[in-house]
């Protein structure tokens, strides 16, 4: 083995390229980054050949010093941080000190920049060799000007790595949106060859906000999305942003968008938080699409994790994941058709009460193992309930139905007290209800609408009730590793809840002597080992609760009414007014739209009337 001797300082830089500097969008990534932690508010990217032959920054932030222009270039030199408790609380995007000297070394750099008390501004050359940095005086702005040319021209085989220029300019492009997501009061522009690809304004009102994120992520995700604002003041913890609608899906995770302080993201603790808050709605294969920004104390987020700095790490885990999962999840299950603006509906809800009595009476409780049952009855109710209010058909026939695939006279109602999914005309081929509402025409499923209400309202009574366990005959034993029964012994109080019984009997071993009812046919053992698993990861788990929940799920399916059942008009009305009062309704249990709406203007243009 050879003598140990230090690297030199090109060398060693070099090294260091290799973890900061993958592709161009590494080098824009970095160099953005550097111009925003400086105050920018306007940004300019002309790059050419996607990066490769030039890439050319120029911001309005504060500009350098002129003798801290040389020192910029070095490794580990950086204005961010100063001592150690600086590093535990980072507030910039950058602080490591590393990504101009890595850049430096492996492309021909020249930094020219102004600040704004001096008189003219000065510029620092390199060239990846000696790594000799050459000070001048330049005309400029006040501001920063970085601009690198040819990229790895002194590490050839580094280059040889690099894809076509029209993916290479896709990555970078993507830096750029990133970017302009989380500084909406910054402006950008982007040009590539010479053409303007982006040219973003600043966007300081929610509705300039709005069409920023269309301008990143479509049109589309912004008209079927949902604003997310919650805060947990005790915690510190805010979210904010937009999430799509489930049935806005995707088949790839390529329209996920997580900032933490600020800060791009891809972190799966934060992964499996939204995914879990789609669990109950997102048909299965696909994506949930979002753009969220998490704001806590900096002292509470590792940043130090990575080189790229993609990746973070929490120290309060667990608390972070619930209170993501919670706020997901409420303002899921508060989508429903909109009744805030329909007066009618307060009276509608205080009707619908004894339909909600007989509905309990008619199902069985949890605890027992049958299937739900009442579906003729709820039925009947609703026909009872709704038979002589005003949006009964006056011309339907005494069952309120006049055959099937027929239509009725639509209900002479005043236009104000239309509730949102209106009121029904018809069943079609037994499958679907065509309502009127203000709007237009509803297309609802009516086996997968009723399916989600009777699945809403299992859970809730789960819930009430409480979760029914039984003793097992024969204990079940399991193997674990010591730290898989440490977990189990420190979340016993969550296990029991949930009507497991739990009891350690060595270093390695737990036996499992009470079960829920619900989970009786279920591999309790392997269920246990997912579980701990999950709560090592991510400090908690509810896959318990996920499986009773596809139990309850299969049950409101079998009791769900099917098609060919022949419904009538009061029992139609019924079901749509329990949609808009039932939590997540727009949606199945399975993931599939329940019903949808067209309006007056796009059936003039099917019909191509008024042209």
């Amino acid at each position: 083995m050879s003598q140990i001797h230090l690297l030199s300082p090109r060398l060693a830089n070099q090294i260091a390229a290799g973890e900061v500097v993958e592709r161009p969008a590494s080098v824009v990534k970095e160099l953005l980054e550097n111009s925003l932690d400086a105050g920018a508010t306007r940004l300019e990217i002309d790059v050419e050949q996607a990066g490769i032959k030039l890439i050319r920054i120029r911001d309005d932030g504060d500009g350098i010093e002129k003798d801290d222009l040389p020192l910029a270039l070095s490794r580990h030199a950086t204005s961010k941080i100063h001592e150690l408790e600086d590093l535990e609380a980072v507030a910039s995007l950058g602080f490591r000190g590393e990504a101009l000297a890595s850049i430096s070394s492996v492309s021909r750099l020249t930094l020219t920049s102004r600040r704004l008390a001096s008189e003219h501004a000065w510029q620092v050359q390199t060239e990846g060799r000696e790594m000799s940095a050459q000070l001048s005086p330049a005309a400029h702005p006040q501001g920063t000007t970085v601009e690198m040319r040819d990229l790895f021209f002194n590490t050839p085989a580094r280059r040889k790595f690099l894809k076509t220029e029209n993916t290479e300019f896709k990555h970078l492009e993507e830096i750029v949106k990133r970017l302009a997501l989380s500084r909406f009061d910054v402006a950008f522009q982007l040009k590539n060859n010479g053409r303007i690809i982006h040219q973003l304004k600043p966007a300081l009102q929610k509705a300039e906000q709005e069409r920023r994120v269309a301008a990143v992520c479509g049109p589309a995700f912004v008209e079927q999305s949902l604003h997310v604002d919650m805060n947990a003041e005790a915690s510190g913890l805010s979210l904010k942003g937009w999430i799509g609608l489930p049935t806005f899906s995707r088949s790839q995770a390529d329209l996920q968008y997580f900032f933490v302080n600020g800060r791009m993201i891809r972190d799966k603790l934060v992964t499996h938080a939204v995914r879990q808050a789609y669990a109950d709605v997102l048909f299965h294969g696909r994506h949930p699409a979002y753009v969220l920004y998490l704001e806590l104390d900096p002292s509470l987020v590792d940043v130090n994790v990575h080189p790229t700095k993609h990746e973070v790490r929490f120290r309060e885990g667990r608390l972070v994941h619930d209170f993501i999962f919670r706020s997901i999840h409420r303002v899921i299950g508060d989508v429903r058709p909109d009744a805030a603006s329909v007066p009618a509906l307060q009276e509608l809800a205080s009707a619908a009460a004894p339909v909600e009595q007989q509905f309990n009476q008619h199902y069985m409780p949890l605890h027992q193992s049958r299937e739900v049952s009442g579906v003729n009855e709820q039925l009947a109710s609703y026909g009872q309930l709704h038979q002589n209010r005003s949006f009964s058909s006056p011309s339907s026939s005494s069952d309120g139905y006049s055959g099937r695939g027929s239509l009725s006279q639509a209900p002479a109602v005043d236009a104000s007290e239309i509730p949102p999914l209106g009121y029904a005309t018809a069943q079609l081929h037994g499958i679907y209800i065509v309502a009127q509402n203000r709007e237009g025409m509803v297309l609802v499923d009516m086996h997968a609408a009723h399916e989600r209400i009777v699945y809403e309202r299992l859970k809730q009574a789960c819930e009430t009730e409480g979760v029914r366990s039984q003793p097992l005959l024969v204990p079940v034993s399991v193997a674990l590793s010591a730290r898989e029964a440490d977990a189990a012994e420190e979340f016993d109080s969550m296990f029991k809840k949930l009507g497991f019984e739990l009891a350690r009997m060595g270093e390695e071993t737990v036996v499992i002597r009470q079960i829920p009812v619900t989970l009786a046919k279920a591999n309790v053992e392997q269920l246990l080992r997912d579980v701990l698993s999950d709560m090592l990861m991510f400090g908690s788990s509810r896959r318990l609760e996920e499986h009773m929940n596809e139990l309850l799920a299969t049950m409101a399916c079998h009791g769900a009414v099917r098609a060919n059942r022949q419904l009538t008009i009061p029992e139609m009305n019924g079901l749509l007014r329990d949609m808009e009062a039932t939590e997540r309704s727009g949606q199945c249990n399975h993931g599939r739209p329940t019903w949808t709406q067209l309006s007056l203007t796009e059936l003039d243009k099917l019909f191509m009337r008024g042209q």
